[in-house]
């Protein structure tokens, strides 16, 4: 399984460690309160508003390194289009090893 990684903030920042602090910061500050917001729409049954969190979700996914993780992603909010939810448990485990990854950080 990929693990998060800092890749594509490291080629961002082009050495500026200010700007990769910076883009660290912003991920650590919205990837809880997006996960919550994803969460919460699926409890509801908000599956379109889920969607959206996910389409969200999807950017932060890309910025840690996960390229497969993103394919997972991208069917996900497919699939809560349609009102399925056949990839939840498959994004969640991503959702929760984004979570641990940022909190080392």
């Amino acid at each position: 399984m990929e693990q998060p990684n800092l890749s594509y903030i490291e080629e961002l920042s082009g050495g500026d460690n200010a700007f990769k602090e910076k883009l660290i910061a912003i991920v650590r500050k919205e990837l809880p309160r997006e996960i919550s917001d994803y969460k919460t729409n699926i409890e509801a049954a908000s599956y379109e508003k889920a969607a959206e969190y996910v389409h969200k979700l999807k950017h932060k996914i890309s910025i840690l390194g996960l390229e497969e993780a993103y394919y997972v992603a991208m069917d996900y909010e497919e699939d809560l289009r349609n009102e399925r939810l056949e990839c939840q448990s498959k994004f969640e485990a991503i959702l929760l090893q984004m979570s641990q990854f940022i909190e080392l950080l």
